[in-house]
């Protein structure tokens, strides 16, 4: 974006250098701008003090938290083009293009272990930040819980789209998908083209984020309402259900697709991905509930209250506490009519709730002040999945009635 720049604290700022050097990590679509600050931090938490440290040691081997659930995790990739749209970033470039890793719950000692994603797109992220102190293998190597290829378990589960933060790419919501997957979701994190770096798409190799730098306060809602269509795209392809914005009846594109329980359908999003969270919801009946993580929430005219149907606000107390940086949460806690949480989390930053949190932690980056990066990923995995347990399987949780001794640093709010 080219709004303003803001210092990271916390135990994602040493990845969080190189994700958003360029531009800002909170997305705000009302007319409270975001505060200046320096994109450039120094001292404990930042890319810079882990890389010293890794010049004096060798840097340990990363990896994602244990899932928490009884199912194994299996991963494939579906490439999917939309031939009723063409993409708002590059409109000479065709129809929109999406790019989809479907984890599902599969049979154990099947597959082969995931990657977390690739060198040449670690190299990427890490170039076109000019950083040179971390090696891409670092990166590229993170252990996943993921098996490739993996046969699916019997059975039919709920469906939960998962949509990223701007500029960044999906693989950073992997320990949520995982977490979800383990509990007994399929989940679709969705790759939006010409919107992050590092991205391989079939035919054309890595796009470029051709959309950064091009989304602020004024155009937000309208990258958001684009996410929206995207995602209603996604259930189309893989449920085959007649009822979205874009769908054609056609059968699902997945072959395994009657795992999937289309009556049960969730989304949830980082930043730009809530918002788009909530944009989808609007206009789409099909997704039965939604999350959205720390992103602003964007106008939805006489849709705004969702139909009654569940929504959870999980982000910062600084930017989405009540009366906070980003005032679009208060009008939409108004506005919602059905179930609703809203909660924050003390100490976590923008990225707190993606994989870099727990990534920049093991790097070294972990602020003494901040909420440290194991917690950010507890806490996220936590409450979204008590989220989806609760309306997408029916199973309550007490983590969303009131406050929790596991999670000291999680305050539900009731205005």
């Amino acid at each position: 974006m080219n709004t303003s720049k803001r210092r990271r604290r916390g135990a994602v700022a040493a990845l969080l250098t190189f994700t958003l050097a360029g531009g800002t990590s909170v997305l705000s679509s009302g007319t409270d701008k975001v505060p200046d600050h320096p994109s450039t931090a120094s001292g404990p938490g930042t890319l810079e003090a882990a890389a010293t440290a890794a010049r004096h040691k060798t840097l340990p081997r990363l990896k994602l938290p244990a899932p928490t659930g009884p199912h194994a995790v299996g991963r494939t990739s579906l490439h999917l083009v939309d031939h009723g749209r063409r993409d708002p970033w590059v409109p000479k470039a065709g129809a929109r293009e999406l790019m989809v890793s479907l984890y599902y719950p599969a049979r154990k000692g099947t597959g082969t272990p995931a990657p977390y994603m690739t060198t040449k797109g670690a190299r990427l992220l890490l170039d076109d930040r000019g950083i040179d102190d971390v090696p891409p293998e670092v990166l590229s190597g993170t252990r996943t819980h993921t098996r490739a290829g993996a046969l699916p378990a019997r059975g039919t589960y709920p469906l939960v789209l998962l949509s990223p933060g701007f500029e960044v790419p999906g693989t950073t919501l992997t320990g949520l998908a995982e977490e979800l997957t383990s509990r007994g979701h399929v989940v679709a994190v969705t790759d939006h083209a010409y919107e992050a770096v590092g991205v391989e798409f079939p035919g054309k190799g890595t796009l470029p984020c051709a959309a950064c730098g091009r989304v602020d306060e004024d155009t937000v809602e309208a990258a958001a309402k684009g996410r929206g269509d995207d995602l209603s795209y996604v259930i189309d392809a893989l449920t085959g259900k007649p009822g979205g914005p874009t769908s054609g009846g056609k059968r699902p594109v997945w072959r395994h697709a009657s795992m999937i329980d289309r009556r049960r359908v969730g989304m949830a999003g980082h930043s730009l991905g809530g918002a788009g969270t909530a944009a989808a919801m609007a206009k789409d009946g099909r997704i039965r509930a939604g999350a959205n993580l720390d992103g602003p929430f964007p106008g939805l005219g006489p849709a705004a209250d969702l139909s009654g149907r569940p929504f959870l606000l999980l982000g910062t107390a600084a930017d989405h506490g009540p009366g906070g940086r980003d005032r679009t949460w208060d009008t939409a806690w108004d506005r919602l009519s059905g179930w609703k949480r809203w909660a924050t989390v003390s100490g976590a930053d923008h990225f707190a709730f993606t994989d870099l949190a727990t990534l920049a932690g093991q790097l070294g980056g972990d602020d003494p002040e901040g909420l440290p990066g194991g917690r950010a990923a507890a806490i996220t995995g936590a409450y979204t999945g008590a989220f989806f347990d609760l309306h997408l399987r029916g199973r309550h949780s007490p983590l969303l009635d009131g406050p929790s001794a596991d999670h000291p640093e999680v305050v539900l709010h009731h205005r």
